[in-house]
Formats: structure tokens, sequence, C-alpha cells
């Protein structure tokens, strides 16, 4: 069989190709102006109803407006001590193999320290440099997750995230919530609402932002919150980076605006060599390698995390009943306002179930009313404070990160009340007594549950007529009796007793010891749920130090510039004879109460009685409990014109009313005292050539975070 073949000459078959290509070409270019043409006007379709959905009155405003300074770019990379960073560059963490042998330290030319070195770089660098290790294609994946994209002109990311989508991270920003509904440690922010800071240091466990998709009460339908949702991105960001995120917005997403938060709170923190990385992952989970790259995310101050170290808040079957079975209290099941005590060992979640619970309640109410019992781990205070609060916003962050200023304060002085226990039961009836009962009530009490602290326990749960008694445990931890309504009913408190059998039947009604309440037992399961914190920024007094950091961050230039010490700040002069002195955790000589005084911590008080002096200093014969407004420091005592020398971040106006000063236990963290910027010579009252001989002179304390033997395991 023969196959026919056609010829055709060059001319012929070039001429024919060409009239081909003509024809295609004519046929595109005519389906491209029909195109073009729908395309017009779809896309004019489009513009006006985006124009109209963006013109749609916005939700009213669940808080009053707070500004914020806008801040200057900033290098956000992570930051880690000098330590930490010639660890992780030379590979020096200790890796374990598969046959259960160890490297040691210092050896670099293993498949695991070249992969730790690369990975440990491009973290320090903030993701600037592409990952070299196995696991790049890993770290990439997880980051495309996150659908994130930076406006450069401003410094500023919007984040898109899916319905019931969470972002576990590390680091602080500023959000706003542009579209949708997310939900951040309880408290729901909404389109149309404040920016609201977040803060999430390796102190405490990781926050999580949790999308919560489109309000269900819009009238809106799909189309047009799509539509809408995509009007807003284009708003925010330029033509490119809007190009790689518009696709991923859909009707249930929620649009988050993520700026960098730089206040004088951040830049005092973290300058101070020690606190650098304050707001960077810690060890364990740098080791973990659970920092995920995402360039948007970093550039604004947030590094996402990844499983197993994203898990966040961890909440157990009976914490969830117990949150849930308080709003519910207080949406209506009770005749009266609900005055809930939260008790329990130490560290086993009661200030993170506090905080929770604060903005859950936020979200249905407009206040809440906090009374602080606990000394040493205060929430809005310096420790050594009791206190009365009213919140109106929600707490998106540890305490040294949201300290505010009092409804009322005693000061107290120490961490600990083992010394005066009736002057601290005697400051919290002062406090309580001006509590409005208007709003729900929390009460924070100590970790201390066991001897006396039981018997104070019980107190404060009689004195206060509580409704609901907390109670976290941990089931790894020996633990104290539950304090049920049948415990307390034959159970002897500090300055309260049971009932008899006779005030049971004359009048039971105003008898304190038989007031009955709901009893909530929950059970602590996060890791590490009863033990003491063992990594930096976990300690007790390292959290108390970053507290008084944070107070007297107040008194530093809202504007960015270098941080002032205390030294450089313009004192207050207060006259002697026109404040009384006294000191509240020891006996001290009169001789030498102007040396306890100098460079002291003092609570600034008010006394109801006149103080008036003749020429010497005027001292306090007992302590008092009154009104405090604020804490201050004794800069200097000039005793030829007899005046103090105060440095304080009160107001004059408050500051006018102050006619007591109470020296007390808690001290100045030791970074005010030996990073004192801008010093001469030798640094105020700091020196390596001291005498004990010299009254008032002591070699300063420094915590090394070394266990007790029974603890070691």
């Amino acid at each position: 069989m023969t196959m026919k073949v056609n010829k055709f000459s060059s001319h012929a078959k070039h001429k024919q190709q060409n009239t081909s290509t003509h024809h295609r070409l004519t046929n595109r270019h005519k389906k491209c102006k029909l195109k073009k043409v729908s395309l017009q006007n779809a896309c004019t379709g489009t513009a006006k109803l985006e124009q109209h959905l963006t013109k749609k009155e916005k939700p009213r405003l669940k808080r009053l407006k707070k500004s914020y300074a806008k801040p200057v770019i900033v290098n956000p990379e992570t930051r880690f001590s000098e330590e930490e960073q010639d660890k992780a560059a030379s590979g020096g963490f200790t890796h374990v193999h598969t046959n259960g042998d160890t490297e040691l330290e210092g050896s670099s030319n293993s498949e695991d320290s070249q992969e730790w070195n690369a990975y440990a770089n491009s973290v320090l660098q903030n993701g600037t440099e592409s990952l070299t290790s196995p696991d790049a294609d890993q770290v990439d994946k997880d980051g495309l997750k996150y659908h994130a994209q930076l406006d450069h002109t401003r410094n500023r990311a919007v984040l898109v995230m899916q319905q019931d989508q969470t972002l576990c991270f590390r680091g602080k920003c500023l959000l706003t919530c542009l579209y949708g509904r997310v939900d951040v440690l309880g408290f729901t922010i909404e389109e149309g609402q404040q920016p609201y800071p977040l803060f999430s240091p390796p102190s405490h466990c990781p926050l999580t932002i949790t999308a919560l998709g489109n309000n269900a009460s819009s009238n809106k339908n799909k189309k047009e919150g799509r539509l809408e949702a995509k009007a807003i991105v284009r708003r925010y960001l330029s033509l490119e980076p809007c190009k790689r995120l518009i696709n991923e917005v859909d009707s249930n997403s929620c649009v988050m605006l993520l700026e960098p938060l730089d206040t004088p709170l951040t830049r005092l923190l973290t300058s101070f060599t020690e606190l650098r990385e304050i707001f960077g992952i810690n060890l364990l989970e740098l080791r973990s390698q659970a920092a995920i790259h995402n360039p948007a995310l970093s550039a604004v101050g947030v590094t996402a995390l990844r499983q197993p170290c994203a898990l966040g808040l961890m909440m157990s079957h009976s914490y969830k009943e117990a949150l849930d079975s308080l709003l519910s209290a207080w949406a209506g099941e009770f005749d009266r306002c609900p005055i809930i005590i939260v008790c329990g060992a130490k560290n086993c979640g009661k200030s993170t179930f506090n905080r929770h619970l604060i903005n859950s309640l936020l979200n249905q109410t407009a206040s809440v009313e906090y009374l602080e019992c606990d000394l040493g781990q205060t929430e809005f205070t310096p420790a050594g404070c009791l206190s009365l609060n009213t919140v109106t916003e929600p707490l998106l962050g540890p305490p040294f990160t949201h300290l505010r200023d009092p409804d009322h304060m005693v000061y107290y002085g120490q961490a600990e009340c083992q010394t005066d226990i009736d002057r601290y039961l005697e400051s919290l009836k002062y406090l309580w007594r001006h509590c409005s009962g208007e709003s729900p009530v929390i009460i924070n009490t100590m970790g201390w549950i066991k001897g006396h602290g039981l018997q104070i326990l019980i107190d404060l749960i009689r004195l206060f007529s509580v409704t609901h008694v907390v109670q976290l445990t941990c089931e790894d931890t020996p633990q104290c009796q539950l304090f049920t309504p049948d415990f307390l009913k034959t159970t002897h408190g500090w300055q309260t007793h049971p009932p008899t059998p006779s005030t049971l039947t004359e009048a039971p009604a105003n008898n304190l010891a038989v007031r009955s309440y709901v009893f909530l037992n929950i059970i602590s399961e996060f890791e590490g749920a009863g033990k003491s914190g063992e990594m930096r920024f976990q300690r007790s007094n390292e959290l108390r130090d970053l507290a008084l950091l944070a107070y007297f961050s107040k008194m530093q230039s809202p504007e960015p510039g270098p941080m002032r010490p205390l030294h450089c700040f313009i004192p207050y002069q207060v006259p002697h004879s026109s404040v009384a002195i006294g000191v509240v955790h020891c006996e001290v000589s009169p001789n030498h109460i102007l040396y306890t005084v100098n460079a002291s911590l003092v609570g600034l008080c008010c006394l109801s009685e006149k103080v008036s002096g003749t020429g010497g200093p005027v001292l306090l014969s007992q302590t008092p409990i009154c009104q405090c407004v604020g804490l201050g420091v004794i800069r200097g005592v000039d005793m030829a014109r007899g005046l103090y020398f105060l440095v304080t971040p009160v107001s004059p106006s408050v500051l006018k009313h102050v006619n007591c000063l109470l020296v007390g236990q808690i001290t100045l963290p030791i970074e005010q005292l030996t990073m004192q910027y801008g010093a001469e010579a030798e640094l105020p009252y700091v020196t390596s050539d001291y005498s004990f001989e010299l009254t008032g002179a002591g070699k300063i304390q420094i915590y090394k975070g070394l266990l007790r033997r029974c603890f070691i395991k």
C-alpha cells in the first residue's frame, strides 16, 4: 500500500500560512474586543456594588476609640542574648542521635549541626535569607497557610484567615479587625472596633488568634460579603500585594490589619541587654524549630508557631464547664451580680483563667470589678499592692503589659503577708467597702493554700459573701482540701469561725458562715501545671521586676528616642515637715530612718489627718491603712534644706494630696541600678567598693534560679 502525498510549492505554502495566521489573529482580536467590553461592563457593575457596600454604615464601636502612637519603621528581627546567639550560630546545643549517643558541643561537622546552624541563622536574621536545611520546604509550606501581605510604604500587614483557622504566635502587634470577627483569649474583636494591642512574650502561654468568620446577624449575602471584603483588601494594599491576596478572600474570611507595636514600655524593656528577647521565642521553641517563616508577619513583629509549640491555651473539660457556668450566672441565673473568688496552688493557671474570664465577660457587659488579693503576682499594679480595679478593656497580654491606675489601692509593701496577717485582712476589708456591686466581681487570691494561707482563704470566702468559688487543682501535685460549702461549715478561719447550732437556728440568713455558694473545681491539664517556671522570664521575681519596669516606663517620652534612666528625671522637692515616713516590713531606729528611705521605693499615700512637723522628719508610730495613689523613688535626701527628692510617674494634681511615704520590702529592679546610661564616673547608688560597716550599705542579691535539693529530680 502506497501513501499518497500532496506536494506544495514553497511559495504556495508560505502564502497559505500567512493567510491562516492573519485569519487567526483577526478572530483573536475580535474575541479580545468582545471580552474587553464584557469585562468593562462587569467591572463597572462590580465597582458600583463595592462602592455601595463600602458606604454602608459600620457597626457602632464596642469601646471608645483609644489613640496609640504610630510607630516608626523598626527592624523587627527576633532578638536573642549573646550567649544564645553564639550557641545557635555554632550549633552548640546537644543533639541526640538515633543510636542514643550524644554529640559533644562544638562539633559542627555533622549533618544535624549544619541544619541547626542554617535554621538559627535564618531565625536570627528574621527570615531575610532563605532556609538551606532539608526542612526548608516544610517551613515554606507552613508559612503559606497564613495569607498575609506587607504594605512596605506604611510598614503594616494585611492578614486573611478563613473561618476556624488559628494563628498561635510570639511577639507583639496592634490588631485591627477590618472584616469579620476574631477571638483572642476569650474576647471577640469585630470590624469597626478600635485597634487592640496584643502581647505574647515567652514568659506566658502564647496568644492565639481564632477566626470566627462573618457576623451571623449581618444581612449581607455571600456575594456581597465577598465583594466587601475584597474592597477592604484593595483599600489597604497596593496593586501587587493585593493581587497575591485577593484570591484568598471569601465571604466567611476574616481580614485583619497588623501593625508594629512601639510604645515606651516596649522600648524601655528591650533597651536592657538582659531583656532584648522579651518579645521573641523562648529557648524550647528555638530548639524545636517552632518558628514559621512568614516575611509579612515577621515584619510587624509576629512570629507564627507550629506544632507542638502552637497549642496555645490548653482548656480542660472542667475549665470549659466552669467558664460557661460563670458566664451563665451573669446572663441572668442569679438575682444579684456574681462574686467569684478564684483560688488554687501556685502555677496552676489562676491568672490566665482570670484574664480569660474577664475578657469573656466584657463581651456581655461594659465593666468588671477586680479585687487583687495576691501581693506577689499582681495583675494591674506592681507587687506589694492590694487594689480594687474597674476593668473596661480586654487583657490581651501578661500583667506587665496592661498596668493601670486602680480605683482604690493600699500599699502593703511586701510580696507575702505572713508577718502581719491582720493588716492584710483589714486592708482587703477597706477595699471591699468601695465595691459598687453593680458589675460582676472577680477576686484573685494568693497561691498560699496551706496552714495560715488556708485560714485566710476561708476568711475571704466568708467576708465577701461570694456566690462562686473556683478552685484550680493539678492531678500530679498534692492539693489541700476542696473548698466546698460543707467544708466551710466545720473549718475555722484566721478571723472567722464556723457556725454553732444556736446561730444556725437563730439567724441563718445574716450569718456569714452559713451562706451557700456554687463550687467549681477545675483540673489544670496544661504542661507544667503546678510546677514553677524554669525558663527565663517565668520566675516570680522576674515577673515582679518586669511589672516595676513597666510602671516606671510611664515616665518615658511617647516619641521614639533614647531611654532615660531614673537619675535623668527632674525630681519633686518634698519638705520633711509635709509628709510622714514609715517602714512597714521591719523596725528601724529613728536615727537610721533616712538611710532606709534614700534610694528606696516608696508608696505614695494619703492620710485622713493633716501632717505637720517642726524641722525634722515626721515618723509614724504604726502602719496606717489608707489610700495609695502610686509609687515613687526617693532619689536623695537634703538634710541641710530638709527636702526629699522624689521621682514618680504620678501627676502633680494627684501628688499634691500625698502626705505619707511608706517604705516596704519591694526593691527596685537590678537593671534600673546597674544600667543607668548617661551616668558619668560611678553609677549612682551602686559601687564595687562598699563596706558593711557603712549604715545602709549592702550587697545586691542576685537570684540565680537554683533549685532546692528536694526539688531536683
